[in-house]
């Protein structure tokens, strides 16, 4: 593949950009990321579950102290709710804090006296509505606090802690789930959507654009119709009669309801994103028939489509490369809007970077940004690739662009 590139002077113009190397590499990686998720490494159910306590900061931060106190207050609540059931023993063992539980060596007597003991240093916390945070000495007093609380806990077991550890690098949401995994599945359902959007989409238009601009006539007008009609449909109009569409469908695909996968998001998008390589590779044919070696191959005696296979959509291929980039880097950000405003990806079918945004508006009004800034730095990373790699393309393959 290189060797080729190498071959040409537009291969070897696009090889000596060097910001197109690194967003090629950037793209690789991504892509590589998304196989690992199709292949199962990281499940809808593994984005929807439960592993810690909610809000948690990445990185080994530390939250507020008033955040820390709220969640130990948590624990402490519900033991105390557990330990004045009519069977607390029972009542106990159910209770999990994300991956952890309590620890069952642990008596009856024992829950209770720690939990005495944590009032006691809560009620001082907060006597007075201060700041837990406000002095040394609270800090101390919350830091024991915390410390009985976890003794409560079983430990993680040794072959979960190191794969807890990675889950939680990024932090939690507000329900304790994990920002890794969900901003990872993403990814997946990011490059799903692109991919498949722009291969159908460039498909379509270049086929139906070729055909206008090479044969004319009837063709070329019904061409002209259809993409006049339907890019006077706004996607998210289109979006919208389409959910109610398929949410009224009582069919199942891959064992989930039609309207809780993908697949309304494709034919939205496709139905509407051919539209631009449709009108670009029509232009571009109606100039290449007029060539001289096109008019040598009909003349020849050739047919019309094994001319326009062979020799006129071949010189196409620049803009349709072109095409496919933008058109994957439109369908990414018009899958976070619609996602974002609940049109977009169902919560059935896991993650994604715009239902990520959305579920973090409240915890940004609590000054907790790691969900945001999460899904929001990987899809900027994509699409400047993306768009680094299509102006790369442009520069490189395209004979008009200077």
């Amino acid at each position: 593949m290189i060797g080729r590139l190498r071959r040409t002077r537009s291969g070897r113009k696009f090889l000596r950009n060097r910001v197109a190397i690194a967003a090629s590499g950037v793209i690789v990686v991504y892509l590589a990321i998304a196989f690992v998720v199709f292949l199962g490494a990281v499940t809808p159910e593994m984005c929807g579950r439960t592993i810690a306590a909610p809000q948690i900061p990445g990185f080994g931060w530390q939250p507020p102290a008033a955040k820390r106190l709220l969640n130990a207050e948590i624990v402490m609540g519900r033991i105390d709710a557990a330990l004045g059931a009519s069977d607390p023993a029972t009542r106990l063992a159910e209770i999990s804090i994300g991956r952890r539980r309590l620890d069952a060596s642990l008596d009856l007597e024992r829950f209770s006296s720690q939990l005495d003991e944590c009032y006691e240093l809560y009620d001082r916390l907060t006597e007075g509505g201060q700041d837990p945070g406000a002095s040394a000495e609270s800090l101390a007093d919350l830091t024991k606090l915390e410390t009985i609380v976890d003794g409560l806990l079983a430990p993680v077991p040794a072959g979960e802690a190191q794969w807890h550890a990675i889950e939680t690098s990024l932090g939690t949401d507000r329900q304790g789930r994990s920002i890794l995994l969900r901003a990872v599945f993403s990814i997946k359902v990011a490059v799903q959507i692109g991919l498949v959007t722009a291969c159908v989409s460039t498909l379509i238009g270049s086929v139906l654009g070729a055909a206008a601009g090479y044969f004319g006539g009837w063709i070329d007008h019904l061409v002209i119709w259809l993409y006049s009609v339907f890019s006077s449909i706004p996607n998210l109009v289109f979006l919208i009669v389409l959910a109610y569409a398929f949410g009224n469908l009582q069919i199942l695909v891959f064992g989930k309801p039609i309207d809780q996968t993908l697949i309304p998001v494709y034919v939205a998008f496709c139905a509407t994103f051919w539209i631009g390589p449709c009108r670009v590779i029509r232009g571009e044919t109606i100039k290449i028939r007029e060539l001289e070696y096109v008019q040598a191959a009909v003349s020849a005696g050739f047919s019309a489509p094994y001319v326009l296979l062979r020799h006129v959509l071949p010189n196409t291929v620049h803009l349709m490369l072109i095409n496919f980039s933008l058109l994957l880097i439109g369908a990414i950000k018009s899958e976070v809007i619609l996602s974002f405003l609940g049109l977009g990806v169902q919560p059935g079918a896991g993650a994604s970077w715009g239902i990520m945004i959305r579920d973090s508006g409240k915890e940004v009004m609590q000054e907790f940004f790691w969900q945001m800034g999460a899904a929001s730095v990987l899809m900027f990373v994509f699409v400047l690739a993306f768009n680094l790699l299509s102006d790369a393309l442009q520069d490189a393959f395209d004979p008009k662009h200077v």
